[in-house]
Order: C-alpha cells, then sequence, then structure tokens
C-alpha cells in the first residue's frame, strides 16, 4: 500500500549553497519545480547526496521545509534520517514534524560496523518510533558493513512499516536474493544508476537515482519503459545516459552531478568541505557529453 508511491524514479536531492556556502533555497525550489515538471516519481532530501552530514539540524529543517512548499503535495517526499547512535536517531524521529512527510530513509549504521543482529535491532527501534513507512538503506561502499539480504528480509516480514529498501551494494546476487525472499508489498529499488536497468529486468521497482537531479526527463522515461516491460526502448535510453552517468561518479558524488546540473544552469556549482568540485578536465567531459545527448 504505502510502498507503492516509490515504484519509479525517486531523486537524491542535492542541497545548492551559495558563495559564502549558506544554503540557496531560491536554487533549491527552483530545481524541485525542475525535477516534477520533467516526471519523477517522488523526492528525496537529506541524503548522501544533499551533503546532509554538512548541515546543522536547523538547515536540515529549513531544507525539507523548502521542498515541501515547492513540491506543494504533488509527489512524495521522502527524508533522510539515519545515523550510527540508535539512540540519537531515535530522539531525532521523536522530535521531528513529519507533517508532508512520505517516509524516512534510514542508511545502515557506518562506521562502528554493527553484527546483522546489531543492525535488525538497530532498525527495530527505528520501525517502532518512526510515524512514516522506513525505507532501509544499504551501501556498504560508504558505511563499511553489508546488511545481508536475510537480514534485509527478516527486517520486510517482521515489521509492516519497513516498506522498501534502497539497494546500493552492487551485488546482483543480493538483489536477487532478497527479491526472491521478501514480502508481496516490500520494494526493492536500486541506488546504483548504472545498474537501474539490468536489476529492473530482475524484479527492481525503480531507483532513487543521483543522475535523474539533471536528467529527470530521460530517467523517468527509461524507469517507466522498463517497468512497461519494454525493454527493448528502456535499454536505447540506458546506453545513451551510461556514458554520462560513468563521468558523474569518476571524481565522488555529488561533485559530478553539481557540476552537471550547473553546466544545465539549474544550481551552482557549489560544495562545502571536504568536499570540493570536480577537475576542468571532468567538467570538460561532462559539457561534451550533454551537448551529445541534447543533440541526440
Amino acid at each position: 500500500m504505502a510502498a507503492n508511491k516509490f515504484t519509479g524514479t525517486g531523486v537524491a536531492v542535492t542541497t545548492p549553497f551559495h558563495n559564502d556556502h549558506s544554503v540557496d533555497h531560491g536554487s533549491l525550489a527552483t530545481h524541485i519545480h525542475f525535477l516534477i515538471e520533467n516526471g519523477v516519481d517522488y523526492l528525496v532530501v537529506l541524503g548522501t547526496t544533499g551533503e546532509s552530514v554538512t548541515l546543522n539540524d536547523e538547515e536540515k529543517r529549513a531544507v525539507v521545509d523548502t521542498v515541501l512548499e515547492a513540491n506543494n503535495g504533488k509527489v512524495p517526499v521522502v527524508v533522510g534520517m539515519g545515523g550510527n547512535n540508535t539512540a540519537s536517531v531515535l530522539e531525532k524521529i521523536e522530535h521531528f514534524n513529519f507533517t508532508g512527510i512520505d517516509a524516512i530513509l534510514s542508511v545502515g549504521p557506518y562506521y562502528n560496523k554493527p553484527t546483522q543482529k546489531g543492525f535488525y535491532e538497530h532498525f527495530k527501534a527505528i520501525a517502532g518510533e518512526s510515524p512514516v513507512p522506513v525505507i532501509l538503506y544499504n551501501v556498504p561502499g560508504r558505511t563499511g558493513k553489508n546488511i545481508e539480504a536475510g537480514t534485509i528480509v527478516s527486517l520486510a516480514r517482521d515489521f509492516d512499516n519497513i516498506v522498501a529498501v534502497k539497494e546500493a551494494s552492487a551485488s546482483f546476487s543480493q538483489a536477487m536474493h532478497i527479491i526472491q525472499d521478501k514480502p508481496d508489498n516490500f520494494l526493492v529499488i536500486s541506488g546504483e544508476d548504472a545498474i537501474t536497468l539490468p536489476l529492473m529486468s530482475l524484479g527492481v521497482a525503480g531507483v532513487i537515482s543521483v543522475a535523474a537531479n539533471a536528467f529527470p526527463l530521460e530517467w523517468s522515461h527509461m524507469v517507466n519503459y522498463a517497468l512497461k516491460n519494454d525493454f527493448q526502448s528502456a535499454k536505447e535510453v540506458h546506453y545513451r545516459l551510461l556514458p554520462i552517468v560513468e563521468k558523474l561518479f569518476a571524481e565522488g558524488n555529488p561533485g559530478g552531478i553539481k557540476c552537471a546540473l550547473n553546466i544545465k544552469g539549474i544550481i551552482p556549482n557549489r560544495l562545502r568541505l571536504p568536499l570540493t568540485p570536480v577537475s576542468r578536465q571532468l567538467e570538460d567531459e561532462l559539457q561534451v557529453l550533454i551537448d551529445q545527448l541534447n543533440q541526440s
């Protein structure tokens, strides 16, 4: 029921900054309008791509409020809310105003590398506290530890409000085991842009995409074709986008996507330290690829 809101193309929204590195709320609102007008299905804010770890609590609340105002109820909104201190995450949930929020995206605890029992108990506590559905986020390349397929399936079976997982292990085997064993109403969502299409052929329900920040129309077309089992049309879009996707991540995220968004005139190309803009060489390469995509 609730999980159906998160079928299709979700976007891991960037956070634009002014010259003084304060949040650029005007550019953020413009970006949200651009995404909605170009067919995305839902928005994910305060994630990795949104540089959430560099935002204080007041800035995070202001970003959410700007997104909610710009969205005006048009598409579902998901808010990133995770951490490696379970008690702290529960406190954030308890004091957060969830009006207008459709779900939280909660990353696996990072750095302290819990056991699978630790992962289970962490998300059990979050499911018990959250007033909105929970989307698990498995990204072992960033957290240092994989939430195994069996743990994800157990959480999906045991807690009705754990409705999906953003699976970014880049493991086809793991994705297939989750898809094979999960409850029918639980969604597996791609967290890897480059392999979204092949994952969808296996039963993944869509993507929470970085690239769709700059290419929402093309990305939405590809995902919608795949959802309709028109994989020939989806494959054509996939291969047009693939060279750009690979370059977007060549020097890390969100440096690449902010560069692409700046080339397209949507948001400024500014990041907060310790992140820095991509190299001039990569910027030039992205410019060429974007020009070629516009001409195709």
